[in-house]
């Protein structure tokens, strides 16, 4: 068994420069790589919120039909109790994400941590129509 640790110990001795050199190199390496990311991100910031929202609507486009001709508004639900009232989301938890379609009419309740459609359901946004008066005919003096 010493025998062994002393080998161990020879080697490190024999080649510590070598090893010294690739951390070094490995280090460099490592913060050009995040220094690159970091001037990336901040020259672009939404770069990362696209890729995240795309990423996100990848999965779920693998669990139902997406409409294809728009980009949906996503919200994060942060108070579910707020939100019970509403049969939509009746089983909303922190952290769900709602997708609205405007043009579609479509909104979708996702899990992101279980990966599963939750709640979907059909909307008009805009397409309340308020009731106008009928014309009645008043008598006239002749």
């Amino acid at each position: 068994m010493y025998d062994r640790i002393i080998k161990i110990i020879g080697f490190l001795k024999a080649y510590h420069l070598y090893f010294l050199i690739g951390g070094i190199l490995f280090t460099s390496f490592t913060s050009i790589y995040y220094q690159y990311k970091f001037h990336d991100l901040s020259a672009n910031p939404q770069k990362a919120v696209q890729a995240e929202t795309k990423k996100m609507l990848d999965k779920i486009g693998e669990l139902i039909v997406l409409p294809q001709d728009e980009q949906p508004t996503i919200a994060t639900v942060s108070d579910p109790e707020k939100l019970k009232d509403q049969p939509f989301f009746a089983k909303a938890e922190k952290g769900f994400k709602v997708l609205i379609y405007a043009n579609a009419g479509k909104s979708i309740l996702y899990d992101p941590f279980e990966n599963k459609v939750v709640e979907t359901a059909s909307m008009n946004i805009g397409a309340q129509t308020t009731p106008s008066p009928t014309p009645t005919k008043t008598p006239t003096k002749r």
